[in-house]
């Protein structure tokens, strides 16, 4: 962490005293590191790239909540510190190297050492979200959950053209006609499992807080030379909202995620 910046949190809630029947996750919407862990090892540059974080998720998914009047838990920490999206036994879920980078302060950890992140900076995130989530049910509801990517624009030398994607799994109920809203938009490159699937056995928030309740999800990817100032993520939140609002109603919903009667 470089000097002037906060020490992390685990989580941070916005807007939450929404009303609305949908819950906002984004798994990666930090590039803090906690003091103890001295940066890593590795530059803030590194830290600041995709690597640590997805660029312009926060700033989409706090647009979101408030456009929506939906509750949103954002992760508060580095996903180099360790992965909310991975499941705790893969190894990306504490990278020691990631797009060619090594990441020293990850290399070699003990189990203890493993655990204390898991307690520290996993947990207490996935616990907020399941409160959230678990208060809805409680209440009679089943709310929507929209999960909240970035992607950067070229991965392996390659150039990635979809300005927004959808990672859909098995269960496409909502992903289809969100799908289906941002097609018709022409000005956008649109991606289905481009280039990202949802694959539950890999994508561990979307499944845990989603498919495992049989809730109605979609998860998204925003390419991030298009959302990297927040001006610029605003506006393609704005698109997003539109056409989950649209999707929404297809499939007998309205804007607020309720269902009709």
């Amino acid at each position: 962490m470089s000097s002037g910046e906060r020490e992390p949190e685990p989580f941070r809630m916005v807007n939450p005293a929404g009303r609305a029947n949908i819950v906002i996750t984004c798994d990666h919407a930090s590039h803090l590191v906690p003091a103890d862990l001295a940066s890593l090892g590795i530059t803030q540059a590194d830290l600041e790239r995709h690597i640590g974080w997805d660029i312009g998720a926060a700033d989409i998914a706090k647009r979101l909540a408030h456009r929506l009047d939906a509750k949103a838990v954002l992760s508060g920490v580095s996903r180099l510190v360790i992965d909310c999206n991975r499941y705790l036994d893969d190894p990306s879920s504490i990278p020691e190297i990631s797009d060619g980078t090594r990441v020293p302060a990850n290399v070699e950890l003990s189990e203890g050492e493993r655990r204390s992140r898991q307690d520290q900076w996993f947990w207490p995130y996935h616990h907020a979200l399941d409160d959230v989530i678990g208060t809805l049910v409680r209440l009679g509801n089943k709310p929507v959950i929209v999960s909240i990517h970035s992607m950067t624009d070229r991965m392996a030398g390659l150039f990635r053209p979809w300005h927004i994607a959808l990672s859909t799994g098995p269960d496409r109920r909502l992903s289809d006609p969100v799908l289906n809203a941002l097609r018709a938009k022409p000005q956008l490159i649109v991606g289905d499992n481009e280039p990202y699937a949802l694959v539950p056995a890999e994508d561990f928030s979307t499944t845990r807080h989603a498919i495992a309740h049989g809730l109605h999800h979609v998860q998204v990817e925003f390419r991030q030379d298009l959302v990297a100032t927040e001006g610029e993520a605003i506006r393609y939140a704005d698109v997003f909202a539109d056409a989950l609002i649209a999707g929404l109603g297809s499939i007998g919903r309205d804007a607020a995620g309720f269902d009709h009667d």
